[in-house]
């Protein structure tokens, strides 16, 4: 039984004080309305109308359920109204998250004014430097800086950006600069990532080619990294925008520009779902326009 369906036939009943009358106010067959009553009777235990065939009428308990009934149903109807204005106008929480220094430079400012625009929409941000399982750990929308391996999301590619390699300048004058990548083979580096790979990959005519430099420094973090480099520690490998700032500063350098893999998709993902909360669907076309002509 569908109990609200039976509950709209009952409201229905009582204010038509007529089965026929109910069934044409309901679109419906005076069989089915005649069905839906006696299904609702029998799931609550009592007649909820005296019947004759002259006079259909509440009885007691009737009486005592027609308030209730009313209440859920306008209830219902009130938060059918609430959602599908809210599926017009973004409003509600969102949880978005984004790499740390790409998410302190640009995201937060966009997402600042993303809400100035929509002033409904509250917005919970976490900044990482891990891949972020939006389903398991409750994010709306992610902005990621790598390609998309998780089939249950969608990818909308904002822009890209460069892996660059780079050093100090004072470090470039003491040990020469590098004019092909297999010269960093064994050369000292800098890492950022614990957990990255030993080898740089390169482009050269077309190939990739690999290099495995001398890791003796590494942190888990990529702001100490980047230091690390501007004080003549060796060279590192970074996204462009990590390090820009530090290159229009002269204290770093960038080298082997020519021999550069190919720039990552900077992308906007979120969980493949055919009905989007008007927030998620307008942060979605909010970073697209903030991004669109990202190249980094």
């Amino acid at each position: 039984m569908d109990r609200f369906k039976a509950m709209q036939t009952f409201v229905q009943i009582a204010d038509q004080g007529s089965l026929t009358r109910a069934a044409e106010a309901l679109g419906t067959s005076l069989p089915a309305v005649v069905r839906s009553l006696a299904s609702l009777e029998a799931h609550l235990g009592v007649r909820l109308f005296h019947r004759t065939t002259r006079r259909l009428s509440l009885t007691e308990e009737g009486r005592h359920y027609l308030p209730s009934a009313r209440e859920v149903l306008l209830a219902a109807d009130a938060a059918d109204l609430a959602l599908k204005a809210e599926a017009r106008e973004p409003a509600g929480q969102l949880t978005i998250t984004a790499p740390v220094l790409f998410g302190h430079m640009y995201v937060a400012p966009a997402i600042v004014r993303f809400m100035k625009r929509y002033e409904k929409v509250r917005c919970s941000v976490r900044l990482y430097d891990r891949t972020v399982s939006l389903l398991e750990e409750g994010v709306d929308v992610g902005i990621r800086i790598s390609p998309l391996e998780d089939s249950s999301l969608v990818a909308q590619t904002l822009g890209t950006i460069r892996r660059v390699v780079a050093a100090s300048p004072a470090y470039l004058a003491a040990h020469g600069t590098p004019q092909h990548p297999r010269e960093l083979n064994g050369a000292p580096c800098v890492r950022g990532r614990v957990d990255a790979p030993p080898q740089w990959l390169f482009r050269d005519g077309g190939k990739t080619i690999g290099v495995t430099p001398d890791n003796r420094l590494e942190f888990n973090h990529i702001a100490p990294a980047i230091e690390a480099c501007a004080a003549g520690m060796g060279f590192g490998t970074f996204f462009s925008y990590q390090v820009m700032p530090h290159v229009a500063q002269g204290r770093l350098a960038l080298v082997l520009e020519d021999f550069e893999p190919q720039p990552r998709p900077v992308s906007v993902i979120y969980p493949n779902a055919r009905l989007l909360p008007a927030r998620t669907r307008a942060f979605i076309d909010w970073m697209k326009m903030e991004f669109s002509e990202l190249r980094l």
